[in-house]
């Protein structure tokens, strides 16, 4: 598609992955099709504020749970918002009050649990079979 060489292509791919422009590769999974013991949630946490460092801080714990897919520092009413994953919503409650709520800087959490997805990355989730043809009687 460029118009070069397969090579030349080849190592500008693994210089930007050396150089973590490319940080990796991820298929984009719909989960319905695969298995139902799962779920996810969008948690919004705020903390008490102590400046760039302390969200730092807080960043470095919250972001090495396994629970943890996404994780973002946020403007609004809150500062941080992550998407977990879990088998259910106890498992995914247990993890938000034994492993978020126990931060001695989170002063609150608000969670909103995922009930169906259209779109996810760029990509429609959504089938629809429905004919968009007008239909026509003989």
């Amino acid at each position: 598609m460029l118009g070069e060489e397969t090579v030349i292509v080849q190592a500008e791919i693994k210089r930007l992955e050396q150089e973590k422009v490319i940080c990796g590769y991820r298929a984009l999974i719909d989960w319905d099709k695969v298995e139902d013991d799962w779920i996810e949630a969008l948690v919004e946490v705020q903390t008490i504020p102590k400046g760039e460092e302390g969200y730092r801080e807080i960043a470095e714990r919250v972001r090495k749970f396994s629970e943890v897919k996404s994780f973002f520092f946020v403007s609004g009413g809150f500062d941080f918002v992550l998407l977990l994953q879990g088998r259910n919503i106890k498992e995914i409650s247990k993890f938000i009050s034994n492993n978020l709520a126990s931060i001695p800087d989170v002063s609150g959490t608000q969670t909103h649990f995922l009930l169906d997805k259209y779109k996810e990355w760029g990509v429609d989730l959504y089938q629809d079979d429905s004919d968009p043809r007008i239909q026509v009687s003989p």
